[in-house]
């Protein structure tokens, strides 16, 4: 039955959803946040350091080392200093460098994972999902998306661990040598708190407008890059100039809005930091003048105060990081949330597959369906019945609009049938796993589609394993052979992007081979000869009487020509089949078949006047 195939609505947050999904590397992470945890403790020891050092310079044997070590000798008590710091830049040297291997790793991985993972998805979703996404923002999600949290988890991640440790342990610094100056250099952590929460919120719609406008972007792109050819027929190049400079405007304005917002972040914990470094001297500076508070403890706030407030700053430019990821994030994880409605049967085909195709009351609709399955709108198909037994060549003929290729659509799970039955020697094709149904099907197409490559590979797209011997065979079933060894580089030729080096004959002729190569049980033709001149439709022709001796072939057709030698034609109408026979018996049966004939042969009136207009 035909279901919509939407997102679930989902309200836990990004970054717990992402939690969720990279499941499978949390010791990674455990790992690298423990990682950064030490390198920010020996980060921050130096500024102790540099208090006990002051404290040994003014207090002599009276010093905490001497206190401590028993070393009175005050040089001695420095060199002690100073091989402990020696120490601890070693140990924040190799942490950080763990840190940053694990961080980072753990970015390219689950980067690599969720492109390819979003990648997969996408192949198991129906073409009905495609007819409402753009190429260009499912592009957006797999590459750019991707990178965003890539980005995020490559640097942001980090920094965010390392200023919570580093709040955290000053703090403790501060209570223990001060209390009341901990206070004074706490007071602005509330405000950079409050700011970085509010922020946070009015950032967030503001970088999904932003990942929007760069689907929107790259789908224009994407689709004049394609159309080249039309935009230059049509002379449409500055239009379409036009139209893109906009959507770089809008994607520009949407990064504007975003950038003036979090800007302002900076300058304002700046604020902060000077009034809370301000009154930590003064306050700080007369207490150790009073000699309430020791020189070599006041060193250390001192320099403890830029250590806690300074690295603040960098909130902004990370939680800008961190809104970007999770709006990428949100919209990478909600493509990876919608379910596919066409899966696979638990059931098999039977071997050997005959190749009996079955249409059986079969009523199909591109509408949306309703809740309870069933279909809004005009039908497409409307008590469809069809009967292909195996090893016959039967024919679908009708005029635009008819269904026909619907037919072959549903025949491959493309769409789901909305209601009927359709069966391959008896098993309903919705009983068995898809990649079992498609395999036993071989599909030539009016629009062939050829990837950036060689000819071998794009014949052997279907069968990877086959050998020279049955790649030269099929060619010349499909009279390709002949073409193809006069290319440059024979069956080694690059065909260009959707094989734009090769004309459309020879592009149709390769399609053919490479179904034939499958060798399936079941091989359709889905108006194959449409776009063909004379002399490629009757070497199609010629090779289909070769091919279709051993296997049901099924033809779409809109040339009659095409289908005249079928064993049995089939005339759809509104969803129906309303004639069939041969093509001689349909002609004398002067029905819709022989009104389209006469036209095709030269009688522009055959067709009644309703159905010419």
């Amino acid at each position: 039955m035909n279901r919509t195939s939407a997102a679930p609505p989902v309200s836990a947050a990004p970054l717990v959803r992402l939690w969720r999904y990279a499941g499978g590397h949390r010791r990674t992470v455990v790992g690298a946040i423990g990682f950064s945890v030490l390198n920010k403790l020996a980060d921050v020891v130096p500024e102790l350091l540099i208090g006990v050092a002051v404290d040994v310079v003014v207090r002599a044997e009276d010093s905490l080392v001497a206190t401590v070590l028993g070393i009175e000798d005050r040089f001695d008590q420095l060199v002690v200093l100073a091989l402990v710091n020696v120490a601890v830049w070693v140990v924040e040297s190799i942490t950080d460098f763990v840190a940053q291997v694990l961080w980072r790793n753990l970015a390219q991985t689950i980067e690599h994972e969720a492109r390819i993972d979003a990648y997969r998805h996408v192949q198991r979703l129906e073409l009905a999902w495609f007819e409402d996404q753009s190429t260009g923002g499912l592009l957006s999600i797999l590459n750019d998306d991707v990178n965003q949290l890539e980005r995020f988890l490559d640097v942001g991640a980090n920094e965010l661990v390392r200023t919570a440790v580093n709040v955290v342990f000053v703090g403790v610094v501060f209570f223990v040598a001060e209390p009341v100056l901990g206070v004074v250099a706490f007071v602005p952590i509330p405000l950079i708190v409050w700011a970085s929460v509010r922020y946070q919120r009015r950032l967030e719609p503001r970088y999904t407008a932003v990942r929007q406008a760069a689907g929107d972007l790259g789908g224009l792109l994407a689709n004049n890059v394609s159309g080249i050819a039309t935009i230059r027929s049509f002379t449409a190049e500055e239009r379409e100039s036009d139209r893109v400079a906009a959507a770089s405007g809008v994607y520009r304005e949407a990064n504007r809005r975003a950038i003036t917002l979090s800007s302002a972040f900076i300058p304002l914990i700046r604020m902060a930091i000077l009034a809370a470094f301000t009154v930590t001297l003064l306050v700080g500076g007369r207490a150790a003048l009073d000699g309430t508070l020791e020189v070599g403890v006041f060193s250390v706030l001192v320099y403890m105060t830029q250590r806690l407030l300074w690295p603040l700053t960098r909130l902004g430019e990370t939680f800008d990081l961190y809104q970007r990821a999770m709006a990428s994030t949100r919209r990478i994880l909600d493509l990876l949330a919608v379910d596919p409605t066409i899966v696979d049967g638990p059931g098999a085909l039977p071997a050997p597959l005959r190749g009996e195709v079955a249409f059986e009351r079969v009523r199909f609709s591109y509408a949306p369906a309703t809740g309870d399955g069933s279909a809004t709108g005009r039908p497409v198909l409307d008590g469809f019945d069809l009967r292909v037994p195996a090893g016959e060549t039967h024919a679908i003929v009708g005029s635009t609009g008819a269904g026909k290729s619907t037919v072959v659509k549903l025949l491959l799970r493309l769409y789901e049938a909305g209601d009927g039955r359709i069966a391959l020697d008896g098993v309903g094709i919705d009983e068995v796993p898809l990649v079992e149904l498609r395999r036993a099907i071989g599909y030539v197409g009016q629009d062939v589609f050829l990837f950036q490559g060689t000819v071998r590979d794009n014949m052997a797209y279907g069968r990877p394993d086959a050998t020279d011997d049955e790649i030269v065979r099929a060619a010349r079933l499909a009279e390709a052979h002949d073409f193809i060894c006069a290319l440059p580089d024979g069956y080694d030729t690059v065909v260009g992007e959707r094989g734009q080096k090769l004309s459309g004959g020879q592009r149709q002729r390769l399609s053919i081979a490479r179904a034939i190569l499958k060798d399936p049980a079941v091989l359709v033709l889905d108006e194959a000869t449409s776009a063909v001149d004379n002399e490629t439709e009757a070497a199609i022709q010629r090779s289909l009487e070769l091919v279709g001796r051993d296997r049901t072939v099924v033809v779409i057709a809109h040339r009659l020509s095409t289908v005249r030698h079928a064993d049995r034609i089939h005339v759809l109408e509104d969803g129906r089949v309303v004639e069939s026979g041969t093509h001689d018996d349909l002609v004398a049966a002067r029905g819709l078949y022989a009104a389209l004939w006469r036209i095709q042969t030269g009688e522009v009136h055959a067709l009644p006047e309703a159905e010419t207009a």
